[in-house]
This record gives C-alpha cells, structure tokens and sequence, in this order.
C-alpha cells in the first residue's frame, strides 16, 4: 500500500509517481514519432532505387546523391542544403559506431582526402559490420550498399543526425 501507509504522504507519492509516468510516456512518444519520420524518409528515399546518377541532376531522371537526400528529408518537411559538404554541417554529429536509420554519412570520394564530395542515407542496421545506407553511386545510379564495403570505409568521414 503504496500510498495509504502514513498519512501525509500520500499526495507527495501520488505526485511522484504521476510525474514519472509522463516523463516515461514523452520520452517513447519522443522516440515513436522519430521512428515514424525515419521510416518515411527511408521508404521515399527508396523510392529512387535505380535512378540514374546525373551531375547536378534533381529528378527521376537522374539526379546526385544530395539531391537524393533532399527529397527524402522533404518528405518529412525537412529542408537540406544543396550540397554534400552543406549537408555536412547540419543536424548532430554521430560516431560510426552510433549510426541509426535515418542517420547522414558522408565521404570524401574525390582526391582530396578531407573534402566531403558524397552524402547517403542509413537505411538498416542488420549487424556491427553490416549497415546499409542508400545512395547515388556514380556508376550503378541509386543503390544500397554496407558502409563496411573496403571502398566506402576507407572514405567514410563522418556522420550526423538530422532527426533527433
């Protein structure tokens, strides 16, 4: 008997326990309505599968792999910059170890080894060394890949989440 024990207390214990109660049901609302943003955005983003890479480019059509990602953010009503590098900066920063659906990873796939040049999309987490991320490859257009590939780990730079 929780609140019947003494008297006098029992508004305090009531109190008590109605506070955690909310705090617990906004924090899994909180993490709901993010899985419900990130599952959109992924869905959409996959909606490109197969698109052709075109420099530049912003449709169907063809398009880049920030274009890519402003699409798919739009869908939530999240607006990126244009750019890769833009993107770069935006959100929160994630350690790779960290990464979560819906998260932006970035690399530097040019010859300068800092320079961010390519941005995608964390689609799924199936393992430690197995997480997929969608994106417009230059050769293959709009696929998913494992960061872990030899080719993309050793570009990797870095990671942000933009829904939080």
């Amino acid at each position: 008997m929780l609140f019947f024990h003494r008297k006098g207390k029992q508004p305090f214990q009531l109190l008590f326990l109605l506070a955690v109660l909310f705090f617990t049901s906004c924090a899994s609302h909180k993490a709901r309505v993010r899985e419900e943003k990130v599952d959109k955005v992924v869905q959409t983003a996959r909606t490109f599968t197969g698109t052709p890479y075109r420099y530049g480019g912003t449709t169907r059509a063809g398009m880049d792999c920030s274009a890519l990602t402003i699409h798919s953010f739009r869908a939530v009503e999240v607006e990126l910059p244009r750019s890769a590098e833009g993107q770069s900066k935006v959100g929160k920063e994630v350690k790779l170890e960290e990464l979560k659906p819906g998260d932006l990873v970035f690399f530097a796939t040019g010859k300068k080894k800092r320079q961010i040049t390519h941005v995608g999309l964390v689609t799924e987490k199936r393992s430690r060394s197995d997480i997929r991320f969608i994106h417009a490859s230059t050769s293959l257009g709009v696929v998913e890949d494992n960061i872990f590939s030899t080719y993309y780990e050793q570009r990797f730079r870095r990671a942000r989440r933009v829904i939080d």
